[in-house]
């Protein structure tokens, strides 16, 4: 599959780079738009055993910009994304909170930059990309936690031509860590060794009514690990409010050389949501079973409900319960929202270890409506977390964000 993969993407890159200006002015320029996302970031990890805290400041910027596509059987077109973080407040003593690059003297970087660019080939209902990709699908999802986001680098195809049908595919061979400027091969988390490898994947949704929705994917990592998900998602009326039925589960074994050990993992999760009005009560269950723990790429985002503001819950034999609520004041001050969850993970393994956990998160967000300051969003995030294996901590987010329409 990646040598396919690569092929798409040198053919897809070259006819992009012969177009000539008359053809690119059109579709190309007029469908195009951009948008600048500025983050300023404070993050106060608090270790409860002693350790000392991990604490920043930084103020990211993150420049985004899509072309349309040029007209045509085959259209063509480019997409560009900038990163830049900035050290606003930090010192050798608080530094490794995710945010910013720490030099081997243990200080963190003044500034960090990255340019990511995508060319991307349609014809008909298929969309052809190769580059700098952000992939949300449930074997791999990139992780956005932190000043600037997780990303990957590889070819991916996607195909919506048969009704209530998405397939998608494709190879990914490297990536940067959230806080670093440096592409490499991609491994799991966990993983201590030297050789990473890349990651194949291949999957699709189809809704079988307006109502229901299956979803099925397919991921390996060479050399280390291969996964499967399979997925429903349900909507019902009932009463005045729904009722979202969400069940997944992730069968996942050792691939190829199996570099990090052994896997043997399967996992269920099901999140039950009945919403009314601006309120939501959601209630969680996951159980893993199998020897190991779920495995995933290193950094990345678990797709469960379960991938809380610091644990995972993920662990080899580990059940996990999860209650949350959700409100939105908008009827009484539009804009702010609040969220709280607690979950408890129990009969786990960790390394021969009882593996029990907790957490409870509580966030709070506002984003300004009107007046000058429009579209500024304001987030506070506490999170409480208490294990028998891993460090209790404390941690408090802030989060100012504001999004700037280019064009």
């Amino acid at each position: 599959m990646r040598e396919l993969f690569t092929r798409g993407g040198v053919v897809c890159a070259g006819l992009l780079a012969s177009l000539s200006p008359a053809l690119m002015a059109q579709g190309f320029w007029e469908d195009s738009h951009g948008k600048l996302t500025l983050r300023n970031y404070y993050f106060n990890d608090g270790y409860r055993d002693g350790g000392e805290d991990r604490k920043e400041w930084a103020q990211g910027f993150l420049l985004n910009l899509q072309s349309g596509y040029t007209e045509g059987t085959v259209g063509f077109g480019l997409d560009a994304l900038g990163l830049s973080g900035i050290r606003l407040d930090s010192s050798r003593a608080h530094a490794g909170t995710g945010l910013l690059p720490v030099h081997d003297d243990g200080r963190a970087a003044s500034e960090f930059s990255s340019l990511g660019v995508t060319a991307k080939m349609r014809i008909g209902e298929a969309v052809v990309k190769t580059g700098t990709l952000l992939p949300k699908i449930p074997v791999l999802v990139y992780n956005d936690g932190r000043l600037l986001p997780q990303t990957f680098q590889g070819t991916q195809v996607e195909y919506s031509g048969i009704r209530n049908l998405y397939v998608h595919a494709g190879h990914l061979d490297k990536f940067k860590l959230r806080n670093s400027t440096d592409s490499v091969d991609i491994y799991p988390q966990g993983y201590s060794g030297k050789k990473g490898s890349d990651f194949d994947f291949a999957g699709a949704t189809y809704a079988f009514t307006p109502k229901l929705s299956g979803t099925w994917y397919y991921g390996e990592m060479r050399e280390f690990y291969r996964q499967q998900f399979f997925g429903l998602v349900h909507k019902q009326p009932v009463g005045a409010g729904s009722l979202t039925s969400d069940l997944r589960y992730f069968i996942s074994n050792e691939a190829g050389e199996a570099r990090n050990g052994k896997v043997d993992s399967d996992m269920f999760s099901g999140l039950f949501t009945y919403r009314l009005g601006p309120q939501a009560l959601g209630l969680g269950y996951q159980k893993v079973t199998g020897d190991t723990a779920l495995p995933y790429a290193s950094v990345s985002t678990v797709y469960s409900f379960s991938n809380a503001g610091v644990g995972k819950f993920i662990q080899a034999g580990e059940q996990t319960w999860m209650l949350r609520y959700d409100y939105d004041f908008a009827a009484i001050l539009p804009g702010l929202t609040f969220m709280t969850r607690y979950y408890k993970g129990q009969n786990g393994d960790f390394k021969g270890r009882e593996a029990r956990e907790w957490e409870s998160d509580t966030n709070l967000r506002y984003v300004i409506q009107d007046s000058t300051f429009k579209g500024v969003g304001i987030e506070l995030r506490k999170a409480t977390y208490r294990s028998t294996y891993a460090s209790d901590r404390d941690n408090y987010r802030v989060y100012l964000t504001y999004d700037l329409a280019l064009w």
